[in-house]
């Protein structure tokens, strides 16, 4: 071999060498102990575009799935804590006048009552507060029953139980928390339960409880009034878990009052403090003989005044304010109430139209479902002023015999 040639094989010899050695050298390395010692890539994994936007929608769904969820959860939270109350009576009835014994009655008044009573399930009692007799009673089943739960109407009773104790005036504010106070006529207008809880508190169950008896709560209103069934009220105050006097002083919580005990107590406060057994007549000649029949005088004349600017607010701009979108020609006074017990709602309003010619009670009590509240039964008494208006009523009074006009 030439020389030259020798250079060229040792050459080739040494590139091979150069080449072949990474190879043997990674042959006798140990690969565990090399990823060992190396460090971790901080080098980002690069998706595809495909990739990546599904990774965008997922995350969205993720997103609306958990609002979803809170949203599911504050719901049913919310459902938890919010009280729906179910009624089981309709506040619609046909039929309710069927039975009634009329003879005796004021055909004017009736009629008025019938048409303004309508197809509501409930009843209108019409009273002659100067004598006590009763000039309609329309649904006398309704009328003469064991009552119910007079709601805010029993405020009058507190009221004036109130104010014959020199507890308050009609001017007296009374805190009801924080910087809220109100006075007996704002309290009587606008129904405000806070304040009568707190007159109620004051004066306690022993002096609420005997004005009540001595305003017709807990005895039988009329006078020898066939099938006249008896309210009650309670021997002692009611657990203070049902409320306790609080509550029988804004709702007349443990209370049943019929219809007729609170004509009679409202017909006192029209004729100045007389508390009048109710009768109604029957026949043409109980009508002829009618004599007014005194219960006991109650020594309220004082107060009246008092308690009669919250009632003609009521009607004016108050918890009574629909009456006068049927009737605002002669000035009415009254008080509403509602509340609700086992599953039926009971709206009632009682009145007194105080005009130059004489006036006339009138109370209405409905019962049923959520079209039955105080405000509603204003407005069936609106509708009642207002045929006895047009029907000159106002003018001419109930129809009677002339010894009946000397007896009043």
């Amino acid at each position: 071999m030439s020389k030259s040639g020798a250079r060229y094989f040792r050459l080739v010899v040494v590139v091979s060498g150069l080449v072949l050695a990474p190879v043997m050298w990674a042959a006798h390395v140990n690969p565990h102990a090399l990823n060992a010692s190396k460090p971790k890539s901080t080098q980002k994994v690069s998706e595809t575009q495909r990739t990546r936007r599904r990774m965008r929608h997922l995350a969205r769904s993720r997103s609306v799935s958990s609002r979803t969820a809170t949203l599911t959860r504050t719901s049913a939270s919310t459902r938890r804590h919010t009280y729906h109350e179910r009624f089981f009576m309709s506040s619609f009835a046909e039929g309710i006048t069927g039975g009634d014994v009329t003879d005796g009655e004021d055909p004017i008044v009736r009629q008025a009552a019938i048409d303004a009573l309508g197809n509501m399930n409930g009843t209108v009692v019409a009273i002659e507060p100067t004598s006590g007799r009763v000039l309609a009673m329309v649904n006398q089943k309704l009328a003469l029953s064991s009552g119910a739960q007079p709601c805010s109407t029993i405020k009058l009773s507190v009221a004036l139980a109130a104010l014959s104790e020199g507890l308050i005036s009609k001017e007296t504010e009374v805190p009801l928390g924080g910087r809220s106070r109100m006075n007996l006529t704002e309290a009587l207008a606008h129904s405000n339960n806070a304040y009568f809880e707190a007159v109620g508190r004051k004066l306690g169950f022993e002096k609420v409880a005997y004005y009540a008896h001595e305003f017709g709560l807990g005895e039988l209103a009329g006078y020898d009034i066939p099938d006249e069934k008896l309210g009650t009220y309670p021997d002692e105050v009611i657990p203070e878990k049902l409320g306790g006097v609080a509550k029988m002083c804004s709702f007349g919580e443990g209370i049943s009052m019929t219809p007729l005990q609170l004509g009679a107590m409202v017909s006192a406060i029209a004729n100045g403090g007389t508390l009048y057994y109710l009768q109604h007549p029957t026949t043409p000649e109980e009508i002829t003989n009618f004599q007014p029949r005194i219960k006991r005088q109650l020594d309220i004349a004082p107060v009246i005044p008092e308690i009669s600017v919250g009632m003609a607010g009521a009607v004016q701009y108050g918890t009574a304010r629909r009456l006068g979108l049927n009737f605002n020609e002669e000035e009415i006074l009254g008080k509403t109430g509602t509340c609700s017990h086992a599953g039926t709602r009971f709206g009632w309003f009682a009145s007194y139209a105080n005009t130059s010619s004489g006036r006339i009670v009138v109370v209405v009590f409905l019962q049923g479902g959520r079209p039955t509240f105080g405000p509603r039964a204003a407005e069936i008494a609106g509708h009642m002023y207002r045929n006895l208006y047009d029907h000159n009523f106002f003018l001419a009074g109930p129809s009677r015999s002339a010894d009946t006009a000397v007896a009043r």
